[in-house]
């Protein structure tokens, strides 16, 4: 009986987490519903677009400055014995570049924005929420949604690609390094062969997505926060839940736009 209950409530507990994820799927939605409606028709705050775009990309370029780096670092040390085993090391900075251009430039960053800026975005909404400021701008006619959301979202979606292009520069700059101290090859080669390698469609597709993941990171930590419940305990599950979701959505989403890139490039 009681190996029966810990089944019974585990499945309890993964059908309510499953009804919970759809529910606010549904509620990104409508939520995005609103967003579009409201960034279409004036006033337009590009004073405080600005000044979230200045916060947001000031405050991630320390962490996305030390990530992409690595990134190409590590990529290339990693690549590097594969691709002698085959006999293909002049292949290795196309390699590397077609990689950190196509997938893993724009989705690491796009995660490490999540990390640090969904949760920023819920956390703040979600305290103004629960000590009635966002109650506090209805009352005085102010359009909370516009001014505290559309802002927001708008300046995570016009940043994350700035990002991720610097990202990609620090990764190719990364992987350089690493392949100069193993086999001391000339900056001007190595530049040629990735130049070489790359071609319109490789970077139009990598770039391109990052607007969307900018959007998703920007609409569900605004979504969550704006919508907080039960004081401080529901700001930090706001939180928490935002780059948990944003980061599920960003790999999903993630997977549909490879899909159809390749659909698309293909024909």
């Amino acid at each position: 009986m009681g190996y029966n209950s810990k089944i019974n409530n585990a499945a309890s507990i993964a059908e309510k987490r499953l009804s919970e994820f759809f529910q606010t799927i549904a509620g990104l939605s409508l939520f995005s519903i609103d967003f579009f409606k409201n960034v279409i028709f004036p006033p337009y705050e590009f004073a405080e677009i600005k000044k979230h775009m200045d916060e947001l990309g000031v405050k991630t370029l320390p962490i996305v400055s030390v990530t992409g780096f690595i990134i190409g670092l590590v990529l290339t040390m990693q690549s590097q014995p594969v691709m002698a085993r085959f006999g293909a090391e002049s292949f290795l900075p196309g390699m590397v570049a077609l990689s950190v251009v196509r997938e893993l430039g724009p989705v690491i960053t796009a995660l490490i924005f999540a990390g640090r800026v969904s949760s920023g975005i819920g956390a703040e909404l979600g305290s103004m929420r629960v000590t009635e400021q966002i109650d506090a701008m209805e009352v005085s006619a102010i359009n909370p949604f516009k001014f505290l959301v559309v802002t927001r979202v708008l300046a995570c979606t016009l940043i994350l690609p700035m990002l991720t292009i610097y990202v990609i520069f620090l990764a190719i700059i990364g992987g350089f390094l690493a392949i100069f101290l193993s086999q001391g090859i000339n900056f001007e080669l190595y530049v040629n062969a990735v130049v070489n390698s790359l071609q319109f469609t490789d970077i139009i597709p990598g770039i391109a997505k990052t607007f969307v993941f900018g959007y998703i990171v920007g609409i569900v930590g605004a979504y969550k926060g704006y919508y907080t419940e039960n004081g401080t305990v529901g700001v930090g599950k706001a939180s928490t839940s935002s780059v948990v979701i944003a980061s599920l959505l960003i790999l999903l989403v993630d997977m549909v736009l490879v899909k159809i890139t390749v659909l698309l490039w293909s024909n």
